[in-house]
């Protein structure tokens, strides 16, 4: 478990988490092999902040987020909100919380039901929680489509008569609805146009500020996460490889797998010479993952203790953790 060094409020702890699913099962129907999609995943989230998780597809970090909101239900581990370990709570108990812990998907038009207006959509949102009184809800759905730039006629249309970027509008309105303090942005803006994904990002980080609202940022485009995060967790084939406050994983990256993901983000300067760390092979299968580190098959500086020791996620420098049996060396 990750402890944090720090006086911030911690308002997620996630410990040794887990995420299995069966695969193939034998003559008696019990599960035999599993894609362990996440295996052992341990961080921490602030009050007030935005973490980022960053990898490669097939990388866990969607599934992490959905574990953690019990949208699948975890194989094992724990999950801390405000120091209560949600996994414990019954169908009931959790429905309540589900207020706190909201979420916004990728797909703004798949996540939207198509047969209900957006004034359905924010009021069903508002009903269920029981946050805002019948007779105040019109005025609170107004207010809402104003924290995200949309105008009050946008209430009688539907999802298909909006662009992109304003259906994932009314995504954020809809997590809004229910004044929840931790939001999940599972690739909430990787299906927009870049303009688009600037105007949400920028609306994502002013409703923070107003709101005091925690961000647990899912993405796999970098220059995205250097303009919205705090801290940045890098995950590898469902594990963990290195978490850092922004500017230290940016400006000092540890782990091999780290520096190739940065030295993968363009530049606008063609005469600019950067270093590319270019990988082999592929990514093995979360079925049957490489023993010792996982990223030693792709490794350029794999040794033999690489190849039969699962390294430790440890502290390395201040809130800065490397999975890496030689990180001080390659530094």
């Amino acid at each position: 478990m990750i402890q944090a060094a720090t006086e911030k409020k911690v308002l997620l702890q996630v410990d040794h988490l887990k995420q299995y699913f069966p695969v193939k099962k034998d003559s008696t129907f019990k599960p035999k092999t599993y894609v362990k999609a996440v295996d052992d995943v341990s961080f921490h989230l602030f009050e007030g902040e935005t973490l980022s998780i960053v990898g490669e597809s097939g990388c866990g970090k969607s599934t992490t987020g959905r574990a953690i909101l019990r949208l699948d239900e975890p194989t094992d581990g724990k999950v801390y909100y405000s120091g209560k370990n949600i996994l414990n709570l019954n169908k009931k108990e959790m429905g309540k919380l589900r207020g706190d812990l909201q979420v916004i998907f990728q797909d703004p038009f798949a996540s939207l039901n198509p047969r209900q207006t957006v004034k359905q959509i924010l009021n069903e949102a508002m009903a269920i929680q029981k946050v805002v009184e019948k007779s105040k809800r019109m005025d609170r759905m107004l207010e809402l489509l104003g924290y995200v730039g949309l105008p009050p006629e946008a209430l009688e249309r539907h999802p298909h008569e909006f662009s992109g970027g304003q259906r994932q509008r009314i995504g954020i309105a809809r997590a809004l609805a229910v004044n929840p303090k931790l939001i999940i942005c599972d690739e909430a803006v990787s299906a927009l146009d870049v303009s688009i994904q600037a105007q949400i990002l920028n609306l994502l980080k002013n409703l923070q500020k107003q709101f005091q609202l925690t961000f647990l940022f899912i993405s796999h485009d970098l220059s995205v996460v250097r303009h919205i995060s705090d801290r940045v967790m890098v995950m590898y084939l469902g594990k963990v490889v290195e978490i850092a406050e922004k500017k230290a994983l940016f400006g000092s990256p540890l782990h091999p797998y780290t520096k190739a993901l940065l030295s993968s983000i363009p530049v606008p300067y063609p005469t600019l010479k950067k270093e590319r760390v270019i990988l082999k092979g592929d990514v093995p299968s979360p079925i049957d993952p490489p023993r010792g580190c996982r990223f030693h098959t792709r490794c350029p500086f794999v040794t033999k203790k690489c190849k039969e020791e699962e390294p430790e996620l440890r502290e390395l420098g201040e809130n800065h953790f490397v999975s890496c049996h030689f990180a001080e060396e390659l530094v």
